[in-house]
């Protein structure tokens, strides 16, 4: 999937993030293995994913350190295929997508919704920043900019956007806006 990924590009985290989890099988594996599933078997059934298409995104997964394979049986030899501290990170990602899905059905046509386990209550996954609790939805509060790896392409990039951003947004990030 790497050749999908234009040259000024390949330092951008959200590029290569969607490299290693942005194919739709992947998704759909990641979300079983947070589910528990670990088998081969497992994973087919519930996906009812063709064995080489299930075989070539696992092999990926575990390359790409999301899943590592274990043997779990020796005669014939079985593996299974468990979640890597790495993999297991990604589950507020696919939380966050689920989430997004639900919020454009009405209730009555989502399939699939999160619930507090110990209560059985819904809950509602947002995404917010660690050190304030403040929600990210908001463009024009929470922007990208450069950081210390960017290249000069990337900075240019930065600068510009900075610059076309309104007079107001830049204000409030920098402490400027009028009392």
């Amino acid at each position: 999937m790497a050749s999908r990924i234009r040259l000024e590009d390949r330092e951008c985290p959200l590029s290569t993030t969607v490299q290693h989890v942005g194919e739709w099988w992947t998704l759909l594996i990641l979300h079983d293995a947070f589910d528990g599933y670990t088998r081969f078997d497992q994973f087919q059934q519930s996906l009812n994913i063709s064995t080489s298409m299930l075989t070539t995104r696992l092999k990926a997964l575990v390359a790409d350190g999301l899943l590592e394979r274990r043997p779990y049986q020796t005669n014939p030899v079985r593996h299974e295929y468990v979640l890597t501290e790495r993999g297991r990170s990604l589950r507020p990602v696919v939380v966050a997508l689920a989430a997004w899905g639900n919020q454009h059905l009405a209730p009555e046509e989502r399939a699939m919704i999160l619930v507090d386990a110990r209560t059985g209550e819904e809950v509602e996954p947002v995404v917010v920043d660690a050190r304030t609790g403040r929600s990210l939805d908001d463009g024009e509060t929470f922007v990208f900019t450069a950081g210390p790896a960017a290249s000069d392409a990337m900075r240019a990039r930065y600068v510009e956007l900075e610059r076309q951003r309104p007079a107001h947004a830049r204000g409030a990030r920098d402490g400027d806006l009028p009392g």
